[in-house]
């Protein structure tokens, strides 16, 4: 098991398959998120940033991107993630969420977002919730990510 895996693993009873997983689907979309020019920065948060997820928590994803709009014109993007079954698409104020269901059953939410989300001057409410509750960056070019953690520290 690697260090990525590892960190999916945590008392909660998390099994080596499960970890494995989540492990998997974040390197994909980080790999994926770096070759594209439009994503200015994407994060894992909630429960799996913070490293206390349980068997059945899912992935949650955030990505930020300068063009979001593309995403709901387009859903090639979907397919070449290949993250599962898309059970959900819901606007959530500033992002929109597509939620996946994986083989295995396993959650992934993909949330986008533009750039405004990461605002450090203020920092939204919102947003401040959201990064407190546990953030941890996969993609991060510029250094908005890293600066709105330390603004939201």
């Amino acid at each position: 098991m690697d260090g990525r895996e590892d960190r999916f693993t945590e008392r909660a009873g998390v099994s080596p398959e499960r970890a494995a997983e989540r492990g998997s689907v974040t390197d994909r979309v980080a790999r994926w998120s770096a070759k594209r020019s439009d994503v200015a920065g994407l994060l894992l948060v909630g429960s799996c940033a913070r490293g206390v997820a349980r068997p059945d928590s899912d992935v949650d994803l955030l990505l930020l991107s300068t063009t979001p709009e593309r995403y709901a014109a387009d859903d090639a993007w979907l397919r070449e993630l290949s993250l599962g079954e898309v059970v959900r698409v819901r606007a959530w104020g500033p992002v929109t969420e597509w939620r996946h269901v994986t083989a295995s059953g396993l959650e992934v939410e993909v949330c986008v977002g533009s750039t405004a989300w990461a605002r450090t001057d203020p920092v939204d409410a919102g947003t401040r919730r959201v990064v407190t509750d546990g953030a941890r960056s996969l993609h991060d070019p510029s250094g908005m990510l890293g600066e709105l953690i330390r603004a939201c520290a």
